[in-house]
């Protein structure tokens, strides 16, 4: 069997302290899909499933599907050990403060905007060689803010903490992702934009999601979207925003498997969709129709209704506005349930339209692509597969 396999991974934090079918009911799935998993008959599971088993194995999901990731480059002012410094500071207790390192508003404006394009393009390993000297210059500007640049210092340091969080995520750093993201709250609460707070509010239930902590997820959304929530006529971005409060609540509960309110909060983010009248970008956040495709899928794929994830991709905008990393996404989503209805070509064909709308640098962090390649090799073991399954790091 693969050695970096799901199904190793589990048998090795097992060990002797569960058999098969203790870990199956402490984490509420069958025995027959751990035995599976072990033995190499299944090379991947719902999210919802591996999420029960990491829990039930005390480990982080980025542990159970080997999705951490470290960048090692040689240049200690950068990476994964960098950002974590940058986010830990001890310049108070050392009576220390860099004013020295302060940049203006506009050029930290200019930093935020290109740290945040970066991150819509999937480019990961880029974003750790900025992140910790912005992260730190930003700092230093917040410090030297008097009066009227207060709170716009407060708020580009709160998105560069967001996008720093973001991309710790899709590393698979849970834990300093989760300290960037509560830094970015704290920080969009010293500033004066009520949009960019909630905004962050829902950054923070999607982290909150990503380790599994579903109801959590969907509670903290759907707070933040009653706070914001509309009366009379707004701005777009005021709907754009309470609308992608809404959606991520609609995630939070599809993981939950709480299918029926998950499609009902769809069905109102998609009604605010339609009010908008297209797909919006405001506070680095999309939203819109092409949006409320996405996570339909999503929301169907995570509760293993691939035919109706296949209708609902049908209804993705031909012109989506979604950024590239988020298209890729869905395709890969979109191959998922390809892949669990038979439809192996169409998978495959799914999968190479991700790896090139993603781009080299994004499909190297995503562990989906992989994990349905392993899949699809035990039905396909044609060239154009294994050449692409060996591009992306899985054995053939």
């Amino acid at each position: 069997m693969d050695e970096s396999s799901i199904g190793v991974r589990i048998r090795r934090f097992r060990g002797k302290a569960l058999t098969q079918r203790q870990l199956a009911d402490q984490a509420g799935v069958s025995v027959d899909l751990v035995r599976k998993l072990e033995q190499g008959g299944r090379q991947t599971a719902s999210i919802a499933s591996l999420q029960k088993l990491a829990r039930a194995l005390d480990v982080d999901i980025s542990d159970l599907i080997g999705k951490r990731h470290g960048i090692p480059s040689g240049n200690p002012d950068a990476g994964i050990v960098a950002i974590r410094r940058a986010l830990t500071p001890v310049d108070d207790l050392l009576g220390e403060v860099p004013e020295e390192e302060a940049v203006s508003l506009d050029d930290g404006r200019r930093a935020v905007d290109y740290a945040w394009g970066a991150y819509w393009a999937g480019r990961y390993e880029l974003l750790t060689t900025i992140l910790p000297a912005s992260l730190t210059q930003l700092r230093a500007t917040v410090h030297s803010a008097r009066n009227g640049t207060v709170a716009p210092a407060n708020e580009l340091l709160a998105r560069m903490c967001w996008v720093t969080g973001c991309t710790l995520v899709h590393l698979g750093h849970t834990d300093p992702a989760f300290l960037a993201i509560r830094q970015a709250l704290a920080a969009a609460e010293r500033g004066d934009d009520p949009l960019l707070l909630a905004t962050i509010r829902g950054s923070v239930a999607w982290q909150l999601l990503v380790q599994g902590r579903y109801d959590e997820s969907r509670r903290v959304a759907l707070r933040a979207a009653t706070d914001l929530e509309p009366a009379g006529e707004v701005q777009a971005a005021h709907l754009s925003a309470y609308g992608s409060l809404v959606l991520q609540g609609a995630t939070a509960a599809g993981r939950a498997q709480n299918v029926p309110e998950a499609l009902s909060l769809v069905e109102a983010a998609s009604e605010i969709a339609l009010r908008i009248g297209g797909d919006r970008q405001d506070y680095e956040t999309y939203f819109g129709p092409s949006q409320v495709v996405m996570q339909t899928v999503d929301v169907n794929v995570s509760s293993e209704r691939y035919p109706e994830a296949l209708a609902a991709a049908k209804e993705m905008p031909a012109n989506s506005g979604l950024p590239q990393a988020s298209r890729a996404r869905h395709l890969a989503d979109t191959a998922v349930a390809l892949t669990r209805t038979g439809q192996h070509q169409r998978a495959l064909d799914a999968l190479l339209n991700a790896e090139r709308v993603g781009g080299v640098d994004w499909i190297k962090y995503q562990s989906l692509p992989r994990h349905i390649v392993s899949e699809l090799l035990d039905h396909d073991r044609r060239v154009p597969l294994r050449a692409f399954a060996r591009r992306i790091g899985v054995n053939t």
